[in-house]
């Protein structure tokens, strides 16, 4: 891709994020709104395919939205991880809180995928090597999701991120006060007492109650600032993301190895994350069967992969997985997982 088509991509997504970011904020996102934004940014991504496909090649769009269901496919797991752990924390959807804080969410994704495209495009000096590395770690993903099995219980995922390591060592390193207070993150002394504090859980720096963002912290009788609980559920989205984009970035490499490429895939599937949140809110009692489509997924990117490092290390079998052919079997199994997800609640309602 040239500097032209890079300074098209940069230009774009810059005034894509920003107006993510901003515009979305004015009003509660109800189902309609959510949806309806959540179709533009789809259509902008097709838009820019369309692009790619005129200005560069069309393998370089083909590319680009293998990359871009991947990324979007794989973020519907993540995205239930959120509602889990908004569970837990009690933090209603319909309130400004929970805007704020996957607002943070959006800016940490875009973050942390620039650092994770970054390092994996320089692995990639390693030739197969790295692909056997990239797909045993997708595998392991695949792993993860198949040994985790059914799990209906939403709020016991919430309080397994709540107490993950990064959220363990931030109250180790700050006190909490055991009540929202608004939107804040952080709050003084003053501002917890207002909101119902007590002298006793500000002087121990607990986190008793609200929803469940409980653990003791260090003795903090002198402390001046308070971490509130609403910071506590940030410092677990972000941990989540943190952790998402280390198995998904493998993922989209192994699509293609043009880092531009992967970056502007992960970018436009990042895009209306939130607005695509409430949606799965709804709808996620719905798709019964996606999971299983993107469980499917995974190992088919990992075999992808590992045919790759056989080739170039082994020179056999000598037959490849082409960028059309990936496309295929991806719209292919989403296909399958949403249709079968449509019978099985259909069934279900006869029932």
């Amino acid at each position: 891709m040239t500097i032209y088509n890079f300074l098209v991509f940069a230009a774009i997504a810059t005034i894509a994020v920003l107006v993510d970011l901003f515009a979305q904020n004015a009003k509660t996102m109800t189902i309609g709104r959510a949806a309806t934004w959540s179709a533009a940014w789809i259509a902008l991504s097709l838009g820019y395919a369309g692009y790619l496909y005129k200005a560069v090649s069309p393998e370089t769009a083909h590319l680009f939205l293998a990359g871009y269901l991947l990324e979007k496919v794989l973020s519907v797991d993540n995205l239930i991880v959120f509602i889990a752990v908004f569970k837990y924390f009690k933090i209603d959807g319909s309130g400004p809180l929970q805007h704020r804080i996957l607002y943070f969410g959006v800016i940490g994704a875009v973050v942390f995928r620039a650092i994770f495209v970054g390092a994996g495009s320089l692995l990639l000096v390693a030739g197969p090597w790295a692909d056997l590395l990239f797909g045993a770690l997708v595998a392991f993903s695949a792993y993860k999701m198949l040994s985790g099995g059914d799990d209906d219980e939403g709020a016991d995922k919430g309080a397994e991120q709540a107490n993950n390591w990064l959220v363990r060592q931030a109250r180790k390193l700050y006190p909490v006060v055991p009540r929202f207070v608004g939107e804040h993150f952080f709050v003084t002394a003053e501002e917890a007492r207002a909101a119902g504090a007590t002298d006793e859980e500000l002087a121990t720096g607990r986190a008793g109650g609200a929803g469940g963002a409980g653990g003791a912290g260090e003795t903090a009788k002198k402390a001046v600032r308070y971490m509130t609980p609403a910071f506590v559920c940030l410092l677990t989205i972000e941990a989540s993301d943190l952790l998402f984009s280390f198995d998904s970035v493998p993922t989209v490499i192994a699509v293609t190895r043009k880092p531009l490429v992967i970056y502007a895939a992960m970018i436009f599937a990042v895009l209306g994350l939130r607005s695509l949140y409430f949606v799965l809110e709804a709808l996620n009692r719905f798709l019964v069967h996606l999971e299983k489509a993107i469980l499917g997924l995974l190992f088919f990117i990992a075999g992808k992969m590992f045919l790759h490092a056989a080739n170039e290390i082994l020179h056999w079998p000598g037959w490849d997985i082409s960028p059309n052919q990936s496309l295929m079997v991806i719209v292919g199994a989403l296909s399958i997982g949403v249709i079968a997800s449509l019978f099985a609640t259909r069934e279900g309602k006869d029932a």
